[in-house]
């Protein structure tokens, strides 16, 4: 195990804005190793943000991404407690780089609970016809539309769909690492996306939107 130095706590500390002695029990639960501590302090984060998740977000700011070329763009409201925090460098980072995702995976909706009855009963058909026809057993078929419904989720709603600039977080999981760290509750409540010939924008959200 790497010898747990002063230098190698504030190492971590600026990584991650956590505290010396959350860094200094992370590094020695990793062992010494820089990157994997601070795995630790994110999976720590991310388990007491949802404490925070009911505080009402009635601050925050708009943020837009426009892509190179003019052509596609986005518009965001990522909401949080308070004004000091929406001033913050981290939230004005969260709220570029959750504009830039949008404009890059194209999510339909904000989290699982939004999409619509329709979509959902639609999509369902879809992979239990799909399983029959792959040849799959009929007492399979519900489980398997199940795990195949886990990833349309994934595809299609923002919350669940794997971070753009890092894939091992789901933006969701990036959210709550910025409350963890922010120490205020953080939600995203609409958001639209614009394209060049594209007449129909699609827009989500709502004003009560959280962080799943």
């Amino acid at each position: 195990m790497a010898e747990i130095t002063a230098a190698l706590v504030k190492a971590l500390r600026e990584r991650t804005g956590a505290g010396m002695m959350e860094c200094k029990t992370a590094l020695v639960e990793a062992k010494g190793d820089l990157t994997e501590g601070e795995v630790v302090l994110r999976k720590r984060g991310i388990a007491s943000a949802g404490k925070k998740a009911s505080r009402a977000t009635k601050q925050g700011l708009i943020g837009t991404y426009i892509h190179h070329g003019g052509q596609l763009g986005v518009m965001v409201e990522i909401n949080c407690e308070s004004d000091f925090v929406a001033r913050t460098a981290d939230f004005q980072e969260l709220v570029h780089d959750i504009a830039m995702h949008i404009a890059a995976a194209d999510p339909r909706f904000i989290r699982k609970e939004d999409v619509t009855a329709e979509v959902l009963e639609k999509e369902k058909d879809i992979q239990q016809a799909r399983a029959l026809a792959e040849g799959k057993p009929e007492k399979m078929i519900e489980k398997i539309t199940e795990g195949r419904m886990s990833k349309f989720y994934e595809e299609i709603c923002l919350l669940e769909q794997p971070f753009v600039k890092e894939a091992t977080l789901t933006v969701g999981q990036l959210v709550k690492t910025k409350i963890a760290k922010l120490g205020e509750n953080i939600s995203v409540s609409r958001f639209v996306r614009f394209k060049v010939g594209d007449s129909q924008a699609a827009e989500s959200g709502s004003e009560t939107a959280a962080a799943e």
